[in-house]
């Protein structure tokens, strides 16, 4: 790996984009302990973000809450809500009126929950027995994919969680989505400026889909999905990750040369 490439990897993983609170009801840690846990990380940045579907409405007390938190110095802290992909059209699970920008959180967190079917979401069971009955893989996984650049498109300041952990989930694997179908989404994310994580706790997205957001440009970031503030910052599958998915964008380059 260049030392450029190395440094890119070094800057990465000073960040966690992706920490819950006791907003979340499955999280353990209060905002304070999870600011308190990034700095004590030496991270430079940390999202704390949590789950909302359309029936939330704690969103703006939970930006004023993190408002009122004291940051420590060398910390910049965003904020985000993480909200499920629902469907092949991209609609994502959010609150009416919810305000991102100025005022509001800084990012939409769209997470990979269930998979995006044509008619909703579809939860693991169902998209085995879809798959059993005839679905294909191919266009199952046209389908995911399809999703995932609507979502893009559809939403402005997005993040992409732990994407591609549905897959084996419903007995699919990353490894079948193939170059042209990583290159798409990765040009998707580039032309939106979505960005996207790679997540400790779901071990995606892997090497090659890595490589293909690296060559097409977009932003990508690490995470840890934390529930608990001794969790914020402890990286150990996303560096091999990167420098998998660095490796394999740099031999993809010279072979373009």
């Amino acid at each position: 790996m260049s030392a450029t490439g190395a440094d890119r990897l070094s800057s990465v993983l000073r960040g966690d984009h992706h920490v819950h609170s006791t907003f979340s009801d499955d999280a353990r840690s209060t905002l304070a302990e999870n600011i308190a846990a990034a700095s004590a990380a030496g991270l430079e940045t940390v999202r704390l973000t949590d789950h909302v579907r359309a029936s939330t409405t704690w969103v703006p007390e939970f930006v004023a809450a993190v408002a009122a938190e004291r940051i420590p110095d060398g910390l910049t802290v965003l904020t985000g809500v993480e909200a499920k992909l629902l469907d092949a059209a991209g609609s994502v699970d959010l609150p009416e009126g919810l305000v991102v920008g100025r005022g509001g959180v800084d990012a939409v967190v769209i997470g990979d929950h269930q998979f995006p079917g044509v008619d909703g979401p579809w939860s693991p069971t169902m998209t085995r027995e879809r798959l059993a009955a005839g679905l294909s893989e191919d266009d199952a996984l046209d389908l995911m994919i399809e999703a995932s650049i609507r979502a893009m498109e559809r939403t402005p300041h997005a993040q992409l969680a732990h994407w591609f952990s549905i897959l084996p989930k419903v007995g699919l694997d990353e490894s079948q989505l193939g170059a042209q179908r990583l290159l798409a989404w990765a040009q998707a994310a580039a032309a939106t400026g979505t960005i996207v994580e790679v997540n400790e706790k779901w071990d995606c997205p892997g090497p090659e889909a890595i490589a293909a957001l690296l060559v097409a440009g977009a932003r990508i970031v690490a995470s840890t999905d934390s529930h608990v503030a001794a969790d914020v910052g402890r990286y150990e599958r996303v560096p091999a990750l990167l420098e998998a998915g660095a490796r394999a964008a740099a031999g993809e380059t010279e072979e373009a040369r």
